[in-house]
């Protein structure tokens, strides 16, 4: 005789009962959402805002402007006002930052400068510089150790120079407005006698050169990776000529193309063209700024160029142009400023460059 097939309903029934009498449990991946949800730390990611970003041109304090040292909250003069109501400024400090050491041998001129121009140049709402142009070595091995020196102290934020290549092309990085943004500094322009001695390599201090172009082009790709905005503040140009010579117009595409999304630079001691590649912004000249030797009419015209960037998009560029009085940027009013801000703009019709992307 058979038993009746009892067991296996019995379990069948107990299995029923355990699910109605079990709470509902949801799948794990919805139960770390919920929670994620609720959690007070699971902020939203900010929404990026437009910035803004000021540049000036070259700046040293050399002869009558070394005095402007002894009061560094006046230093640069009332065009402070404008770098400061920027986001982020930057300059090119075209000097070696030491008060010792030997001038470059056979250089005709020679620029350096104390530790307090970096207080200086804070005071005036600077926030970056480039030293990589081609009076950052002008007094070699010990001119740079006392600048490295000097910018470790004072923890002002330099780029363009380093105890090796790694640092040199080492970008400046801060989040501004939710953009994050990248600064590399170069110099195109060295004399032919040290270029091989100021150039940083992978085991010697000195500038980061855009001579070497494909460590140049590799950090920018390496800084597009992380950040939202890119830009290259590059020493180039020839002096006096007021359009980009073969250089400059060789370099600034390649540089767009690796992911810089700004090109600004100079060293002409006169301005240039400025406005956009593609999409990318270019400023080819950005004249004298902070400078002893400057003539009215030429190298005595100086200006703030101020950048409008929401991530990889410039949104719009505003030139506040000033006059070199001595050896400070003094800002232009009136019919003057009108007028120079229209052959600001004029400027653009030799260098390739478009008015809007």
């Amino acid at each position: 005789m058979r038993l009746p097939r009892v067991l296996p309903v019995l379990a069948v029934a107990a299995s029923l009962a355990a699910c109605s009498s079990a709470p509902d449990k949801e799948p794990l991946s919805k139960q770390a959402d919920q929670k994620a949800i609720e959690s007070p730390s699971a902020k939203p990611k900010p929404q990026r805002r437009p910035f803004t970003i000021a540049f000036g041109g070259d700046v040293h304090f050399e002869g009558g402007l070394r005095n402007r040292l002894a009061d560094s909250r006046t230093a640069l003069g009332p065009i402070a006002n404008v770098l400061r109501k920027a986001d982020l400024s930057m300059v090119n400090l075209e000097t070696a930052i030491t008060t010792a050491g030997t001038p470059a041998p056979g250089k005709q001129f020679t620029f350096r400068a104390p530790a307090t121009a970096f207080a200086a140049l804070k005071a005036a709402g600077v926030d970056v510089a480039s030293m990589a142009n081609n009076h950052g070595m002008d007094y070699m091995e010990s001119g740079l150790a006392d600048s490295l020196a000097a910018i470790k102290r004072s923890k002002f934020p330099i780029v363009g120079i380093g105890g090796n290549a790694a640092e040199a092309y080492k970008p400046f990085r801060r989040t501004v407005n939710g953009n994050r943004v990248s600064i590399i500094g170069a110099t195109q322009v060295l004399d032919a006698e040290f270029i091989q001695s100021w150039t940083a390599t992978a085991d010697k201090g000195g500038l980061a050169s855009a001579k070497d172009e494909a460590s140049l082009l590799r950090a920018v790709r390496q800084a597009r990776k992380n950040s939202d905005t890119v830009i290259v503040h590059l020493h180039w140009g020839t002096e006096m000529q007021k359009c980009p010579n073969e250089a400059q117009l060789s370099l600034a595409p390649k540089l767009v193309k690796a992911g810089a999304d700004v090109v600004v630079g100079g060293h002409a001691h006169i301005l240039l063209g400025a406005g956009y590649l593609d999409d990318a912004y270019v400023s080819y000249g950005m004249g004298n700024f902070v400078f002893y030797n400057s003539t009215p009419g030429t190298t005595g015209r100086t200006g703030v160029l101020t950048l409008t960037i929401n991530g990889r998009k410039v949104l719009k560029d505003q030139w506040t142009p000033a006059t070199i009085q001595g050896g400070i940027p003094i800002p232009m009013t009136g019919t003057s400023r009108t007028q120079a801000v229209t052959d600001w703009k004029a400027l653009r019709s030799c260098s390739g460059l478009a008015a809007r992307p």
